[in-house]
């Protein structure tokens, strides 16, 4: 099933490459693996805002776009995702990392751009 989905998204995306634009996303990626007899999905995902932010912004992308998310072939994920956010919001990650806690990516571009501007500059003052 997970495998039918990214062919949908890829589908998905050659029709709208900018269809995730809303998500912004960095990078994505599911990894199906076994332990034992079982299956188990792992999503990797880098986005440039906090996780709440992220989730709303999936079920309103996913909403009006009509395409569902592979989320919903996951044993215990709510069936009412889409008119229930926050009970989306509790199926959280178990790891987070930030580098820059609290700025989006866009920021700190922005900062590093300023940065090599006023370096350029500095002989000039």
């Amino acid at each position: 099933m997970i495998r039918e989905y990214g062919n949908t998204l890829e589908k998905a995306l050659e029709a709208d490459p900018s269809v995730l634009a809303p998500l912004k996303l960095h990078y994505l990626r599911w990894v199906l693996f076994g332990i034992g007899k079982d299956t188990y999905f792992m999503y990797q995902g880098i986005f440039d805002t906090d996780f709440d932010k992220y989730t709303d912004d999936a079920v309103a992308l996913f909403t009006k776009s009509g395409i569902s998310t592979t989320f919903e072939n996951l044993e215990g994920f709510p069936e009412d995702w889409k008119t229930n956010v926050p009970a989306f919001i509790q199926v959280r990650s178990r790891a987070s990392v930030s580098e820059f806690p609290g700025i989006w990516g866009v920021s700190v571009r922005h900062g590093r751009r300023d940065q090599e501007s006023l370096e350029a500059q500095k002989g000039l003052f």
